[in-house]
């Protein structure tokens, strides 16, 4: 392995931290690498060409009061493929408030567990004042800019997909100051890029679409009855869906300064359907049951209907327990096995205005990720994360095959992690599962990370090539598999 390393940042955690999101797998990094000739078990497939992209919560500074991980300074890695070759990159996301933090050396925005009063300097961008933007949530490619993105609705910043070489913010030519949610979706066959963003005034949330060529080509308002907490959005070929679900902030302590998220169990979801291009009196609107949704798996036009799979949260809000700390119980909404998400499907009739809902399976998993050529088609699989008990991790990944009902599991030994995990398509491929699933891991046994690449077709199998990273990197979030031509 040839690595040479770009910078590396001071940290002013404490040395003997015990917070649970930032040791272990959470454990940040202070170093940005450039490697290659990368040390590999097994063989790299010649006819896998893309990269692999994937957002990390990395802090380098305590926060103000209480740390959440959802606060952590935002950190992309990149690993790229060409002829049975491979190639790392790692990188800070340099926004405004990292580089103001990093001047200061203090925490200066609140974070999501606190009062945004907590703030020491003010931040009026995106969903909720005075908490940082970290843009250390999602990261997708489009018109060949690798866009990094914070689930409160940050600014998009930009990047070469490989060398992670940063290219400044990506607007869009949207107006300054106006905000955009992580989970931007990409139309693989129109190279559009769909996007939504919400906040506390009116009308709450907006839609847009950016065409092929980066610009701005749709944007219009989607009015809710009040403040909503949506965090993701699904696409067909010819419609947009954007949901009003049941979970979201008491509005009167809002104005407190108070940001905290809770469960309506007599408020029904809502489903915003539109033309991709449609405007807002085209909106039709579709009721289901209470609950809240972290992520879609995929959406797709079957006749009269619109099909959307997505993880139904049986229990959104979990009760706290009465012995634990307010820590603890506040880290139980980040335990997905507490809400009981699972793989649910949603039929809207666009004939009758009639819904249709089922479980898809009754284990428990999220994160679910299909093969991008299929994005808002029809699909067979997604290819979901095995979520670890008791705390925010993967340990593993299902194959889910949506026709037979049938799953396939993968999971890594005892403390060994995943990450989000992306299908890649094999050059030439025709079959919806011919390529490989790529994820990255995190051993605290051994205090390494690899690149797993896996058969998509057999991923019981295991890996056909484990790729050494030069350091163990910090478990995250989203990822995104780019092929080499886009």
């Amino acid at each position: 392995m040839r690595v040479q390393i770009h910078e590396t940042f001071e940290s002013g955690l404490p040395a003997d931290d015990t917070h649970p999101y930032r040791t272990g797998a959470w454990r940040p990094q202070t170093r940005e690498y450039d490697a290659w000739d990368l040390d590999v078990v097994g063989e790299i497939p010649d006819d896998l060409a893309g990269t692999y992209i994937r957002n990390t919560e990395n802090p380098l500074l305590p926060s103000i009061e209480r740390y959440h991980p959802f606060d952590g300074d935002g950190m992309l890695h990149s690993i790229s493929f060409a002829a049975g070759e491979a190639q790392y990159h790692n990188r800070f996301v340099r926004t405004d408030g990292f580089v103001a933090e990093r001047e200061m050396g203090q925490a200066l925005f609140a974070g999501v567990a606190e009062n945004v009063n907590a703030a020491k300097e003010s931040c009026e961008l995106g969903a909720r004042p005075n908490m940082k933007d970290a843009s250390s949530t999602d990261v997708v490619v489009h018109n060949g800019k690798a866009l990094s993105s914070f689930w409160l609705c940050g600014d998009l910043y930009a990047f070469d997909p490989v060398t992670l070489e940063a290219q400044g913010r990506e607007t869009f030519g949207l107006p300054d100051g106006v905000g955009i949610s992580a989970h931007t979706k990409i139309d693989e066959v129109t190279n559009e890029l769909l996007f939504f963003n919400y906040g506390t005034e009116q009308p709450y949330m907006h839609y847009g679409v950016v065409g092929a060529d980066g610009g701005l080509a749709h944007y219009i308002d989607v009015p809710l009855p009040g403040p909503r907490l949506p965090h993701d959005m699904a696409f067909t070929e010819h419609y947009s869906i954007l949901p009003d679900l049941s979970m979201f902030w008491e509005p009167s302590l809002i104005e407190h300064g108070i940001y905290l998220p809770s469960f309506h169990r007599d408020v029904p979801t809502r489903f915003a359907i539109v033309p991709r291009y449609g405007t807002t009196e085209e909106i039709r609107w579709f009721e289901a049951d209470p609950t809240y949704v972290l992520h879609w798996i995929n959406a797709y036009e079957d006749g009269d209907e619109i099909v959307l799979d997505g993880f139904f949260q049986e229990t959104p809000s979990p009760d706290p327990i009465p012995e634990w700390s307010f820590d603890q119980n506040l880290f139980r909404y980040l335990d997905l096995y507490s809400m009981n998400a699972k793989a649910h499907r949603w039929r809207f009739n666009l004939r009758t205005g009639e819904t249709k809902e089922e479980h898809l399976s009754e284990r428990i998993q999220e994160f679910g990720m299909i093969n991008g050529r299929y994005g808002g088609r029809r699909h067979r699989y997604s290819f979901n994360a095995l979520p670890c008990e008791g705390w925010f991790g993967f340990k593993g990944v299902i194959k889910h095959d949506v026709d037979s009902g049938t799953e396939e599991i993968l999971e890594l030994p005892d403390g060994v992690f995943a990450s989000e995990t992306v299908m890649a398509p094999r050059l030439g491929s025709t079959a919806e599962d011919d390529g490989y699933l790529i994820t990255f891991t995190m051993d605290v046994n051994d205090d390494r990370s690899e690149c797993l690449v896996v058969d998509a077709a057999d991923i019981t199998a295991g890996p056909i090539a484990r790729i050494s990273l030069p350091e163990r990197i910090s478990s995250g979030t989203h990822g995104f598999w780019s092929p080499a031509d886009a």
